[in-house]
This record gives C-alpha cells, sequence and structure tokens, in this order.
C-alpha cells in the first residue's frame, strides 16, 4: 500500500478500520526512505529503531482499543530537521564541528511529536547551523529538489522540505530564522509554518539567533500541517519565551474567507528582483481570494525595505554569541597536533565550521567589538522596532498579508554563487521574524516559466496564526493539495 501521498486523516482512518497497521506504516516508509533519498538526499540519519517502536505502541494501543489516547499523530511517519535533540541519535547541525555528537535528551518539540503518537524517521540535512538557503553549505552535501534534482530545494530546512515533496514523510518539522521553513516550502511546493515566535517551544534545538527562531511544520495540506502545530505548541517551562497557547488551529479551516481583509503590500509587490511568474502567480492568488468574498487592502510598510540590513547585524550577532560554546574542549570537532589551548580553539574551530559558518562567526565578532557595536547593532535593534510597529499598523486594517514566499522559484545549483545576492533569497520572509509574527508558504500552482513550484507567503498578527491557516486552506480548495513530486509520485522513487 503506498503511504507516500496520504494525509494524517487518511492513515489514521485506516488504522482504526484495520486497513493496515502502524507497523506497516513504518516499515512502508522506512523502505521509501531507503529507495529515494539516494536521489534527493533529504535525510542524514535514519531511525528504524525508534519508527518500530513506536509503531508497535500505536498498533497495541489499537488492539486495545484505545487508539484516541496514542494522540493527535498516532501511526503518522515524521522527521526532524537535525539542529532538533532526539535522544540517542546524532545532531549534527549539517556541521563537521558536531559531527560525532549524540543527543543525551530530546527537544521539546521533537517529545512533543512523539507523544502525539507519530513515528519517527530520522533527522534530515540542512544548511551548516541554518547559515544558508540551499542546503549546499551542508558539511554531508546538498539536498536535492524532488521537482527537479538539478536544483536547489531552498534552505536551510532544504531537507525538511524535499522530504515531504517527495513522499518519505507526511510530516517533518523545520525551523526559521529569516525564512529558512517558508523559503523551502515555496521551492518544493508544500505548505510551511512558521508559527509567532513563543508559540514553540526552541529547548533542544540548536540555537542560530535566538531571538528570531522559530519551529514549524512542512506537511502536503494545511489540515495536516494545523494538526501537527496543535501537537507542537504551548508553555514550556524549559523556554522562558514560550507562551501559553491554546489555540484550536484546525477550528475556523473550513470557513473560507468571505469578510476578510487581505493586505496586499506595494512595496513586496513592486519590488526589484521579484520574477514575472512569481508576480503572476501573487496576483492570481490575490483575485480567487477576491472571488471568494475576501476584500483586497493596500498596506504600507515603510521600513520594510531595511529588514534584510538589520538582520544581517542582528542574526550574526546572535549566532556568533550562539556558537561561541563549541570550543572542541566539551565536545565538538578537535583538530589533532595542538600545542596549546589557544592552538586547540583556533584550528579545531577553523577545521570544524564550514565557510558560511565560519563568515557570519567573523561578522559577528566584528559587529559586536567595541567602538563597532554602538554604530551597527543598536541601530538595527531600533530599524527593528520601526518594522514591529509597521505590521502592527498594517493589522488594524486587515486579517492578513498575502505576498510572495522568494522572489522566484527554485534555482539551479551553482547558479547563485554571490552571498550578497543569495542573501536576497529571503527578502520577503525575513521581516516577519524581525517582527515575531506568524507567516506561512502555500503551494499556488507552477510558475509558467519554469515549471517549479511558486508559494504565497500569508502573515498575519502575532498570536493571529489560526487567520493565515483559514486563509490558506481556502486557497487550497482552490490549487488542491501539495502533490508529491512528479518523479515520485505513484510509487516511483525519482528514475
Amino acid at each position: 500500500m503506498q503511504f507516500a501521498s496520504m494525509s494524517v486523516d487518511q492513515i489514521q482512518q485506516g488504522l482504526k478500520a484495520g486497513d493496515f497497521s502502524a507497523v506497516e506504516v513504518a516499515e512502508s516508509s522506512i523502505a521509501r526512505v531507503q529507495a529515494a533519498d539516494a536521489a534527493v538526499h533529504a535525510f542524514l540519519e535514519v531511525t528504524p529503531e525508534l519508527a518500530l517502536e513506536a509503531a508497535r505502541k500505536v498498533d497495541q494501543a489499537i488492539a486495545a482499543g484505545n487508539l484516541s489516547q496514542c494522540g493527535p499523530l498516532a501511526g503518522v511517519p515524521v522527521a526532524f530537521k537535525d539542529n532538533m535533540n532526539l535522544k540517542g541519535t546524532h545532531t549534527t547541525c549539517s556541521s563537521r564541528m558536531l559531527e560525532s555528537y549524540v543527543s543525551p535528551y530530546t527537544a521539546t518539540c521533537v517529545e512533543r511529536v512523539l507523544q502525539a503518537g507519530a513515528l519517527p524517521l530520522g533527522k534530515l540535512n540542512m544548511d551548516e547551523f541554518a547559515f544558508g538557503s540551499t542546503t549546499e553549505s551542508s558539511a554531508f552535501g546538498p539536498t536535492c529538489n524532488p521537482w527537479d534534482l538539478g536544483r536547489v530545494p531552498g534552505g536551510s530546512s532544504g531537507g525538511s522540505a524535499a522530504a515531504v515533496a517527495a513522499g518519505m514523510a507526511t510530516v517533518t518539522l523545520g525551523s526559521d530564522t529569516g525564512g529558512s521553513i517558508r523559503q523551502p516550502g515555496s521551492f518544493c511546493g508544500v505548505v510551511a509554518v512558521k508559527p509567532t515566535y513563543g508559540v514553540v517551544s526552541r529547548y533542544g534545538v540548536v540555537a542560530f539567533g535566538s531571538s528570531l527562531d522559530q519551529v514549524g511544520p512542512f506537511a502536503r495540506n494545511v489540515r495536516d500541517a494545523a494538526v501537527t502545530l496543535n501537537a507542537l505548541a504551548g508553555r514550556d517551562p524549559l523556554d522562558c519565551t514560550s507562551q501559553n497557547v491554546t489555540t484550536d488551529f484546525t477550528a475556523n479551516l473550513e470557513q473560507g474567507v468571505e469578510g476578510m481583509r487581505i493586505g496586499v503590500v506595494p512595496e513586496f509587490m513592486d519590488a526589484e528582483g521579484l520574477s514575472a511568474e512569481v508576480k503572476d502567480k501573487i496576483n492570481e492568488a490575490l483575485g480567487k481570494l477576491e472571488a471568494m468574498g475576501a476584500q483586497l487592502v493596500e498596506v504600507e510598510l515603510p521600513n520594510v525595505h531595511s529588514a534584510i540590513s538589520a538582520y544581517y547585524v542582528i542574526a550574526p550577532c546572535e549566532a556568533f554569541s550562539n556558537l561561541a560554546r563549541f570550543d572542541s574542549v566539551r565536545y565538538g570537532y578537535c583538530e589533532p597536533g595542538h600545542k596549546d589551548l589557544g592552538g586547540q580553539y583556533e584550528n579545531s574551530r577553523s577545521g570544524g565550521f564550514g565557510e558560511e559558518a565560519r563568515r557570519r562567526i567573523m561578522l559577528g565578532s566584528y559587529l559586536l567589538s567595541a567602538g563597532v557595536y554602538e554604530k551597527y547593532y543598536y541601530p538595527a535593534q531600533q530599524v527593528r522596532t520601526l518594522i514591529t510597529r509597521d505590521y502592527q499598523r498594517a493589522y488594524e486594517k486587515v486579517d492578513c498579508i498575502l505576498a510572495p514566499a522568494a522572489p522566484r522559484t527554485a534555482f539551479k545549483f551553482g547558479e547563485i554563487s554571490e552571498p550578497a545576492e543569495m542573501y536576497l533569497s529571503d527578502m520577503y520572509t525575513i521581516s516577519i521574524n524581525i517582527a515575531g509574527n506568524g507567516g506561512m508558504s502555500m503551494p499556488i500552482g507552477l510558475g509558467a516559466e519554469t515549471g517549479m513550484p511558486v508559494g504565497a507567503q500569508l502573515i498575519t498578527p502575532a498570536f493571529k496564526d489560526q487567520n493565515m491557516l483559514r486563509v490558506a486552506a481556502a486557497l487550497e480548495q482552490v490549487y488542491g493539495e501539495a502533490p508529491v513530486a512528479p518523479a515520485f509520485a505513484n510509487g516511483k522513487v525519482g528514475e
């Protein structure tokens, strides 16, 4: 039986009806990963023992008539970005620095998904320490886009997006610091949700930018993402930034958009670098929403053009601080042959970190140095306040904003090599992390020129994430659920 394209509801209905067992789901999913991932390279570690152990617990509960007690993700194959700790597995952040590191504990977000009954398939590839937009900076090789293996899947959560697009997992988790869920979601044509900062605990997720990072789900339909978000959300005493969120994110998915006010931002739609095929699809989606009864309202974000500049001050500073712990003494890569402690630090960090990680560490070190901090870091935080206020004023007029998730569709490997040009891949997503609002990417078909997926970004006020899910569900009625990429559909594995 093909589980690759099944939804959460379909899997659970099949389990209840006795059409198949959770062990069969786990075995089939593991076999699927082993066959398909040779072409995609989404996984860094596969965990068949853990998946089968979880599956047996679900089957035991079914036999006892207690499936409902297993949780909302019972029997659902999931996988995790490799910056999320899962006890007994490697958590490498796709870096040589942590190549041999084995997690002694489990991240709260992972634990909550497992408590919801999910079957853990393994850990997923990413840009090293989440520094990147293509997954090319992974020390263990890039992930390929299942829609075109010669193109990037986006990043930094490229493995998470690609695993869902190739039908290797029903749901995956990724992290988003400046677009690392939404941009690969757009490139790979899947539903990708970055909830409001504080909705999901960050405990146990290796930090990049502590004031920017947020964990969220990838799925092939909006309901699966909402069900997963229900499992993830809520206060965690181990993370002081987490909030007591009790929202049922599935509650209003059927309400449609009639009467909703959808914001259109001229600064986004007229930005230099926005490709014609993406702009056309976004305008098409806006027209579909208007036809369904939504009101389109133009709103201004006058300071949003400064978001990238502010981000590339704030994020490297926080990265520099967070990565200082990787010193080769307590854990991490240790360069052999050093003569003193200073040499050990220098050689081990130079050898353990890749080029992009070193670039951001050095930038953060400079920006936090005496005489420079006041010139750049403090003004960047002031810009952050201005951008946050811009969004607050916009949301006095609208319930949700629709914009591109990325300025273009997935590009070919090696097509962009200049770091500054690469950073523009997140030009539409960064401001949402700076403000802390919720954002998601919803697939709205294929670009006319490249034939690659296009994602519409939906942005909502803080802790009003149900608004964007409601709009996404309405768009899904028009565009359909995200399909498995053609080369991997109907049992194919990319041949």
